[in-house]
């Protein structure tokens, strides 16, 4: 079925245009409807999208407007800073010092006979007391010189005997002009060289009895036994050292300090002061243990310009071990109701010493201060700042002079500039 069509759409495409020589038909024009209609779209989306206002949520607008007021209310402008206040307390005055410690007694154990090493009684690391079988050497030959030496008495004690005997008769005799006087004599020179003769029989007995005794080695002091010298089956001499003990308990520290802090130590130690001296590892972070000082070397040592100092310590627990470095912390007396202040706050230059002040109407000043002691995080300020007093611990990079700063106190509230 076909469409009818009006005239003049029939006229627009049929009738040749006036301006195609030879009355040809014009192109199509479809292509040109259809980029219009392109256009017509995105300009539909652009307004939709670009051009027409959004609708605010009214609870964002109400968090935006909240955080504004908030940020005028804490000192828009100001500062942020951290803050703290000077103390008033006690510090302690410390001499330092690079120390080994070092053992009361050190003993290698050695033989006093020859002979084989029969058996060893102790385990490598035991702790011993004074007194306790260590090893034991081969009591055979020590036995049997015993014996020889025990025989030799028995006969010279008869000989003796026997000489008393004859110059009891020679001394009856001689009133009786029965014997010459030579007689006599002799008799009585007789009877106390056999006197003798006993005696080194008898000192032969003892020497037997003392090597037996050698023959059971025993431990000299109380102490921790290191490694095994010689093993079980080995002939030993008398310069054979077999193992050695190192006491424990108490141990000492020795370490130097300069001599410029002598006579301060040198005044409190003695004055009678019983001065405590802690241990620390290597890194000064963890404390091994605490003792107090006993001596004081008698010379200084010109070369390094220090005196050596020597600490004792319980060890109980034996935190201490022979040879190992530790640093050593000597405290010399200390000092009760000074300004502390944290060493963090304290600022230098080439010039001075300084701390940035906050004031009461939350701005900053530069203000002198002179330091003396100081120990660990804290120092004892002496001029320029007053228990109480508010200084700045971090932030001072950012501030000058009367910047307005809002002050977050550590331990208290904030301050703000205003």
């Amino acid at each position: 079925m076909s469409e009818k069509q009006s005239p003049a759409a029939l006229e627009d495409f049929e009738t040749p245009s006036k301006e195609t020589p030879g009355g040809g038909r014009p192109k199509s024009s479809h292509r040109g409807w259809i980029w219009l209609l392109v256009l017509v779209v995105a300009g539909v989306a652009a307004y939709f999208l670009v051009l027409k206002p959004r609708k605010i949520d009214p609870q964002m607008a109400r968090t935006a407007t909240q955080g504004a007021a908030g940020a005028r209310a804490r000192g828009f402008g100001a500062t942020p800073v951290v803050a703290v206040k000077a103390t008033r307390g006690d510090i302690g005055v410390y001499v330092n010092g690079l120390g080994a410690v070092t053992p009361v007694y050190t003993v290698t154990v050695q033989s006093q006979i020859s002979g084989y090493l029969m058996q060893v009684l102790y385990k490598e690391g035991d702790m011993v007391r004074q007194g306790e079988p260590l090893a034991e050497i081969d009591p055979r030959p020590y036995q049997v010189m015993l014996e020889q030496a025990q025989g030799a008495l028995a006969r010279d004690q008869a000989a003796l005997q026997n000489a008393k005997v004859d110059l009891a008769r020679y001394q009856t005799l001689l009133p009786h002009n029965a014997v010459p006087e030579q007689t006599l004599a002799t008799q009585e020179a007789l009877v106390r060289q056999d006197e003798a003769t006993v005696k080194v029989d008898q000192a032969q007995i003892d020497n037997a009895n003392l090597d037996l005794v050698y023959c059971h080695i025993t431990a000299p002091i109380t102490g921790r036994v290191g490694l095994r010298l010689v093993d079980p089956g080995n002939y030993v001499q008398t310069s054979s050292g077999l193992v050695v003990i190192t006491q424990l308990q108490p141990i000492t520290v020795v370490f130097p300090i300069a001599e410029d802090s002598l006579p301060d130590v040198f005044k409190e130690w003695r004055a009678g002061q019983r001065l405590p001296v802690d241990a620390y590892d290597r890194t000064l972070t963890h404390k091994l243990a605490t003792g107090w000082l006993t001596t004081i070397d008698n010379q200084i040592d010109p070369t390094t310009g220090t005196v050596r100092l020597r600490a004792t310590f319980n060890n109980e627990d034996n935190a201490l071990f022979p040879n190992q470095f530790v640093n050593a912390r000597l405290l010399v007396r200390k000092k009760q109701g000074v300004t502390l202040a944290p060493s963090a706050v304290i600022q230098r230059n080439s010039q001075t010493t300084y701390v940035w002040l906050v004031r009461p109407d939350s701005t900053v000043t530069v203000r002198n201060i002179t330091v003396d002691t100081s120990e660990g995080d804290e120092s004892e300020v002496t001029s320029g700042l007053e228990p109480g007093d508010t200084v700045v611990m971090t932030g001072v990079d950012r501030l000058q002079e009367g910047s307005k700063v809002t002050a977050q106190v550590e331990g208290g509230s904030t301050r703000r500039g205003r």
